[in-house]
């Protein structure tokens, strides 16, 4: 699948590869059991406070979340033994750097190679539950086993403050310098104006088109009672495991 495009590769990789998938399953007659891998963008934004149940209305709020919603629809429509997981927000090994997490792993290193001991980050109020990659693995290998139908969600059912998660981060970094918020992203330099590493940061990290380019709003919370009744899973690996890793990945970049 693919998570960023435009809604024409969006549509062909996450919709239309999924049918194609279903088709062929139903024309040879295959009886393997089918994990569609879903996720929490098909619900869009949520109350916050509230964890997101599977009979909620999903409103997902931009292109990737509605072609994820549709190859949802066509598993559940298409008469196969099929499951669909719908996963919050993983982390983990192999994070995207361009993902938030991941981009602020690559901002605290650029600052501790810099020598800068303040680093300023914008969006820092999202709230989202992070459940580690291992974990997802888990519960894709509970549902191919188990006779579950219909949708589950695969989170923590615990949201995580982005802010609290730089912090956890710093401290398995060992990142001592100052963590300031801002409130509304920075103007852009001039072209050509001297950039400070700070600056250089502070750009890298308001990049993105949106203050929530998943389209989920300023909060997400899974509630996670389906996986554990009927998959028999819960998640196993902490935030800061995943956010080791996710350092540990970050460092090694030259």
């Amino acid at each position: 699948g693919a998570t960023r495009g435009g809604a024409r590769d969006l549509t062909r990789h996450n919709t239309v590869a999924v049918a194609t998938v279903c088709e062929a399953m139903r024309r040879s007659g295959c009886t393997a059991r089918l994990v569609q891998v879903g996720c929490s963008s098909e619900y869009g934004p949520s109350q916050p406070g509230s964890s997101t149940a599977e009979d909620a209305i999903p409103r997902p709020g931009g292109p990737y979340g509605v072609s994820k919603l549709a190859a949802t629809e066509l598993v559940l429509g298409s008469g196969l033994d099929a499951v669909v997981l719908r996963v919050f927000s993983p982390v983990g090994p192999g994070t995207p750097a361009g993902s938030p997490l991941g981009r602020l792993a690559e901002a605290m290193r650029r600052a501790m190679q810099s020598g800068d001991g303040e680093l300023k980050l914008s969006g820092l109020g999202v709230q989202r539950d992070f459940v580690d990659v291992r974990d997802v693995a888990r519960a894709v290998h509970a549902a191919s086993l188990s006779a579950a139908q219909g949708v589950v969600n695969i989170g923590t059912g615990r949201a995580v403050r982005l802010r609290d998660a730089a912090a956890v981060l710093a401290k398995v970094a060992g990142y001592a310098g100052a963590l300031h918020e801002l409130d509304t992203p920075p103007a852009r330099l001039p072209i050509g104006a001297p950039r400070t590493s700070t600056e250089s940061v502070i750009e890298h990290l308001s990049a993105t088109p949106s203050p929530y380019p998943d389209g989920c709003g300023a909060w997400q919370q899974a509630d996670v009672r389906t996986a554990r009744d009927r998959l028999g899973w819960r998640p196993r690996i902490n935030l800061e495991e995943s956010l080791a890793d996710i350092w540990m990945e970050a460092a090694c970049r030259i």
